[in-house]
């Protein structure tokens, strides 16, 4: 899947993308961090790519003969390159607070990498492919295990089949608390709409945490 925030949709301003701010405004005094995380190949250098207002920092390597057998690229043969590090993009959300946006690896191999980026995380945006739900087990898991915060994103391809909520939230185990969420990650505004939307959990989360 190709990234909303490529270098050519950088290339000038937009009425939907504006000028690319390149530094913050000297008034920030405070940053928050949000994860995006998930399995290999579900989108999510895609969806950093599509909020970040800056060119995202985006730690790629092109896929070897190496990750045969390791890597599973089944209705993936499109995808040539792979997140070995993380994936950074920033939000300036308001003249005293920035964003941070963190995309965790994929593959558990970079997981040692994963639980450096997550500390400090206000919380985390788990992205799901429908296709193959089964691979996202291990990343929900570990996500409920250190008790951070996360919805789950339903990233939308073409292709994505269709389930009603409770027999998805069913399937993939998921705590009440954990909201599902949807949106096309290559869709800037769709990918806002889910930011919005996660940032409202997590404001009603510790509204509600304060009132115990």
């Amino acid at each position: 899947m190709a990234s909303a925030n490529s270098a050519d949709a950088l290339a000038g301003a937009s009425a939907d993308r504006p000028a690319e701010p390149r530094y913050l405004p000297p008034s920030v005094q405070g940053a928050v961090k949000i994860l995006v995380t998930g399995p290999f190949g579900v989108g999510k250098t895609t969806l950093v790519g599509s909020l970040s207002e800056i060119t995202p920092l985006r730690t790629e390597e092109t896929m070897t003969a190496a990750s045969s057998g390791v890597d599973d690229l089944t209705g993936r043969s499109e995808k040539t390159t792979t997140t070995v590090a993380l994936d950074f993009g920033r939000i300036t959300l308001n003249a005293r607070l920035a964003l941070y946006l963190f995309g965790t690896p994929g593959q558990q191999r970079f997981w040692p990498l994963w639980d450096d980026l997550s500390r400090g995380a206000l919380g985390a945006i788990a992205m799901v492919d429908l296709r193959r739900p089964d691979e996202s087990f291990e990343v929900l898991g570990r996500l409920e295990e250190q008790r951070i915060p996360f919805a789950v994103a339903v990233n939308t391809f073409p292709d994505t089949p269709s389930y009603p909520e409770e027999e998805l939230r069913s399937a993939l185990d998921l705590l009440p608390e954990a909201p599902i969420l949807y949106c096309d990650a290559r869709d800037r505004r769709a990918s806002y709409d889910l930011l919005i939307d996660f940032v409202d959990h997590l404001h009603s989360t510790a509204v509600l945490e304060l009132q115990r």
